[in-house]
Formats: structure tokens, sequence, C-alpha cells
């Protein structure tokens, strides 16, 4: 299994060749190899800030000897007129790299911007906003750490490092027992110390999931604000507690205020604008 710095180098790698390919032509036209120059990160639109850490991977890539002048570090508020860091070197490379640091830099400070926006819903409440699987393919390590900037909290990273038992697997395994049966089975099997997460769509089967040895969390899936309140004293602290389905920012606080533990929210990575900034020549 890939660490986070190898996905990330893999990423990288693709950005490079389907953009630059055999070299930028406009770039190596019109500049010549010795320029040396300065540009800045400029941000032009509020929210918060990510991606610094990655782009200075992206500069350094095209070319180690770029110096760059951190002044906002990744997680922070920024709003139009900041600069949070200038680059100096060739020029060839910081025009090379600008594009892909962008694109990276504008995706991510999108995904910390909208998490903190529904993590500011929650404010003064016990309950955490979770993000989901619902990523952009090969971008998942990095949304995943906009979410974490923009204060919230990485369910499973992938398919690898948590047991998450949906309505589909207890179709398929024919109930709900047999399919978490299976699964601590399965974990003692193979020597794995993973947390064991069931779906349930009733009250009924929370009932169920609590009388199951191995469950660690419950997900109250497309449950009212109501239907969660009483899913909650049902449970009582003996696992943890997750919504999902149907939530928006606009019924969130009703969720929270429900006493559940975490709201997952796909709107996190897969409904992002980016967040408005520039890389310019100083």
């Amino acid at each position: 299994m890939k660490s986070k710095e190898e996905l990330i180098d893999d990423l990288l790698d693709l950005a490079f060749a389907e953009d630059v390919g055999d070299g930028d032509h406009t770039t190596l036209s019109t500049i010549p190899a010795d320029a040396m120059g300065r540009s800045r990160l400029l941000i032009k639109e509020e929210g918060i800030l990510a991606g610094v850490d990655v782009a200075l991977k992206v500069l350094h890539r095209v070319d180690p000897s770029i110096k760059v002048d951190v002044m906002i570090a990744d997680g922070s508020r920024v709003k139009p007129g900041d600069v949070a860091f200038i680059a100096e070197g060739p020029v060839r490379a910081l025009l090379i790299a600008e594009r892909t640091m962008l694109n990276i830099m504008q995706r991510m400070s999108g995904v910390a911007t909208m998490t903190r926006r529904y993590q500011d819903e929650l404010e003064g409440l016990h309950t955490r906003v979770l993000d989901t699987r619902k990523t952009t393919p090969g971008m998942r390590v990095l949304e995943k750490e906009g979410v974490r900037l923009g204060g919230g909290v990485n369910h499973r990273i992938g398919l690898f490092d948590m047991i998450l038992i949906k309505d589909n697997h207890i179709d398929f395994a024919g109930g709900l027992e047999e399919a978490v049966n299976r699964a601590v089975s399965y974990c003692r099997e193979t020597g794995r110390d993973l947390k064991i997460e069931v779906e349930c769509r009733s009250l009924d089967d929370i009932r169920k999931a609590l009388e199951i040895e191995g469950v660690d969390r419950i997900m109250f899936d497309n449950f009212t604000p109501e239907l969660t309140r009483e899913a909650v004293k049902l449970v009582a602290g003996r696992v943890e507690t997750e919504s999902s389905g149907g939530i928006t920012l606009e019924n969130l606080r009703a969720y929270g205020e429900a006493g559940v533990d975490f709201i997952s929210v796909g709107a996190l990575t897969h409904s992002v604008k980016g967040l408005d900034m520039s890389f310019k020549a100083v």
C-alpha cells in the first residue's frame, strides 16, 4: 500500500505529464534560460488557504533551486489581496509550475473553505463534519487534507482502512448480523485491526446492530432530524453515531442538535468551487 507522499508523487507525475508533455514551448521560446525572477501567490477571494505544502513540492519538482518565502500557513483564513508566498528562481521553472500548482491549491482551498463553512454551522456542539469517498480520482489524499485543514474530520481514506457495511453489503450477505459476523471473523483471521461501521435504515436495524458484538459505529442512513434524535437516545453512547444522506448546509445544525457524533457530507469534496488565486510576477 502506497504512503501519502508516494500518492502525491504519483499525482504530480501525471499532472506534469498531461500539462507539460515534452516541454512548455511557449516558455522555452520566449524566456532566456538564465532569466531569474519572483512571483507571488495572490489571494483573490475570501476563504481558507490549503495546499501551500504541496505547492512547495510542485515548485521544487520543477527546479529544486527555487526559494520560497511563505507568509500564510495552510489552514489560515485569507482575503483578497493577501499574499500567501513569494517564490524566487529561474523564470522558466516558475512559469512551468504555475498551472499545476494553482490547480491543486485552488481545489484544496475550495474544499477547506467549504468544510469550514459546514463545521462553523455546528459551533457549540460536539458534532464533527466528516468527508466521504466522493472525491476526484487521483486527488483524494489532497482533498481529504483540505477537509482536515478546514476543520473537518477524515472518514476512512479508502476501502482498506475501515470496514463500512452498507445496505448493499447487508443485502448481498443475507442480513445485518451475517455481514457483521463475517467482518469480525475476517479481521480476526487476517490479523487486521479495523473499525467496523454499519449502515442502518431504521430504528429496528439499530436495535439489531446494538446486539451484535464488534460494531464500533452506527450510521443513520437518510434519517430525519427527529428520527435521528430518537436513534441517538437508543444508542445511548454505546457506540459512535453518524448521520448521512440528504444533509445540506441548511439542515446540518438540526442533525447536530439531535446529538449525533459525526455528520458525513459528500458535498465537501464533490460540489466544490475552487478558491480564486493567481501566481503573478513581482
